[in-house]
């Protein structure tokens, strides 16, 4: 059975990358136009979205720089001492639905200072896994497309993250304990 997934794993993508001009040829699109055309609304697109990333960027260099992020994780200590679970993953909770990088960073690093195989290894990895980077999505799919109302879309995924965060301590428990 291993075998198997891996065989399919590995010719996925390249069979993914050879049947869809195939499909496309059959269909009788041109395929190289289309790529063309698709290029150049992807390039517009970025030049689009530029002033809402730097914006992003900037905002997360302000809450890291201000200490707000140091704040938060000693406001919530305790109640994570309380409750059982390693502040060092509140961080990771904070980071990870502002910024991808910062938070694969600060994962690579917990990794490292206690190894994968630790409770706080684990649940860092659970937990990286288990969210996502919501404002930058957010900000690149909305900025893309001019979405100007994205706070209904802001509250779901910050909650979603909160599930997630809580889901990947409680699992990790659940499993590795």
């Amino acid at each position: 059975m291993y075998s198997l997934v891996t065989t399919i794993s590995s010719w996925a993508i390249p069979a993914i990358i050879v049947f869809i001009p195939l499909y496309a040829i059959f269909k009788k699109v041109p395929v190289y136009e289309s790529f063309v055309e698709g290029a150049k609304d992807g390039f517009d697109t970025s030049i689009r979205i530029i002033p809402h990333l730097v914006g992003m960027m900037v905002a997360i260099s302000v809450f890291r720089a201000s200490g707000a992020m140091d704040f938060l994780v000693g406001f919530a200590k305790p109640l994570f001492d309380y409750l059982g679970v390693p502040s060092e993953v509140l961080p990771l909770g904070l980071l990870r639905p502002i910024t991808g990088s910062g938070s694969l960073a600060f994962t690579t690093e917990l990794i490292k200072q206690y190894g994968p195989d630790s409770m706080i290894g684990r649940m860092a990895s659970t937990i990286q896994g288990s969210t996502d980077t919501t404002l930058y999505v957010l900000t690149v799919y909305f900025g893309a497309v001019g979405v100007k109302k994205g706070l209904y879309a802001l509250k779901v995924g910050l909650i979603s993250d909160l599930v997630g965060f809580v889901a990947a301590i409680f699992i990790c428990y659940l499993v590795f304990s």
